[in-house]
């Protein structure tokens, strides 16, 4: 039985989060902290509270395995079949008759979309203050979510053509989680050279870029000099 398409994400990311820490038990080579281990379980129920109900997780002292703990999980099927029953139905009544049903409900969820813009400008995008009081900081505010909205519009028209759905703020989540990081090296010069380097994707991170036609570079941008901060005689 498939989950809904609320459900199902959440379910993944605790399944993958419960699956990563059972592997690092039964690998261990000494003795885990049974709370460390305690406070990850929390993370991850945290995390993705709707699916926590899916699963009935248990830790347990084990002294055969050289962790000296043992994860018990299971999938509580009772809970994924009220998942797949609670979320019921949505009506929509029009008095648009010249339009398919499809029609209708993708003309709807335009206005989902536009809210969801909405709120991407004023969290992610950090635009603030909401309460402007001059002409052109209005005009700013409403061109900036103008300018958001089509990035966003964009990017899930880039989604569904890759087959990816249209989950456009799943993806900025994972993109999100590749960093840049700045590696100082030293020369036999004395010197010392800056590179802005990538994370790589893991496997599940790696897809997203692959449906997209994508490729992520290891490094942004050419090597650069470090340049030494001025002392005050030469100021």
């Amino acid at each position: 039985m498939s989950l809904t398409t609320v459900q199902a994400p959440n379910c993944y990311r605790y399944g993958s989060g419960i699956l990563k820490l059972d592997r690092e038990l039964k690998h261990a080579r000494k003795k885990r902290d049974r709370a460390v281990h305690e406070r990850r379980i929390g993370c991850l129920l945290g995390g993705n509270s709707r699916a926590a109900g899916g699963f009935k997780i248990e830790l347990v002292e084990d002294k055969t395995c050289q962790a000296g703990l043992k994860l018990c999980w299971s999938r509580v099927e009772a809970w994924r079949q009220w998942a797949r029953l609670s979320e019921g139905c949505y009506l929509l009544r029009t008095n648009l008759r010249e339009q398919s049903p499809e029609k209708l409900w993708q003309t709807y969820m335009q206005l989902t979309d536009v809210e969801a813009v909405f709120r991407t400008g004023k969290s992610d995008l950090k635009i603030r203050p909401i309460w402007h009081q001059l002409e052109h900081r209005v005009q700013g505010h409403i061109l900036f979510s103008f300018l958001a909205y089509a990035l966003w519009k964009t990017l899930q028209i880039w989604m569904e053509r890759s087959g990816l759905g249209r989950g456009v703020r799943t993806v900025i989540e994972e993109f999100a989680r590749l960093k840049a990081n700045d590696v100082i090296l030293k020369t036999s010069a004395g010197r010392e050279i800056r590179l802005c380097c990538i994370t790589q994707p893991d496997p599940a991170q790696r897809v997203l870029p692959d449906r997209m036609g994508l490729a992520i570079p290891e490094r942004l941008g050419r090597p650069a000099w470090v340049r030494k901060p001025k002392t005050w005689h030469e100021m």
